[in-house]
């Protein structure tokens, strides 16, 4: 376990909030401090952390990896900071771009040419992980004379049918 700052201020934290919780029970002080520093790390770990896990959005970041690109598209958002943040594929010609990432999923909207335009290249990136998430991440890469000119990420809100 690594000790961060944050999380020793949070430690201390919940500590004073237990031991005010265990004074409203007992006013013995020697009593509380023992019972709280024994529930601190019970609160935090069984409480405060699966309820922060919920409700943030933090997950985890990979470096790009062309092979588990294709082998777990669900854990793509893992890797779509990186291609958007260092630009990994910009200069990249179609060939290249579909020899490392595969085939397109579904061709962008081109409000030009009112059609899907087959110079707007998206992928899926799967869902992150969070309570009451309902957002699609997805990668857009936008080619011009058969390069990539820009890489944008985006989201799609889910939707589901309503049964009969």
């Amino acid at each position: 376990m690594i000790f961060t700052p944050a999380f020793v201020i949070i430690l201390i934290v919940l500590f004073i909030l237990v031991w005010l919780f265990t004074n409203t029970i007992d006013k013995r002080k020697w009593l509380s401090f023992i019972i709280s520093l024994a529930l601190t790390p019970v609160v935090y770990f069984f409480v405060f952390y699966p309820l922060l896990n919920i409700f943030s959005s933090y997950h985890h970041e990979k470096h790009f990896d062309a092979e588990a690109w294709a082998e777990k598209p669900a854990y793509r958002y893992e890797m779509s900071n990186e291609i958007t943040n260092k630009n990994l594929f910009l200069g990249k010609t179609k060939k290249e771009v579909k020899a490392i990432l595969g085939t397109s999923e579904w061709y962008g909207w081109d409000d030009s040419i009112k059609a899907n335009s087959p110079d707007k290249w998206n992928y899926n990136l799967g869902y992150k992980p969070g309570a009451f998430n309902m957002m699609q991440e997805c990668l857009e890469l936008e080619f011009k004379n058969n390069t990539v000119a820009s890489i944008k990420q985006y989201q799609l809100e889910t939707k589901f049918e309503e049964a009969p």
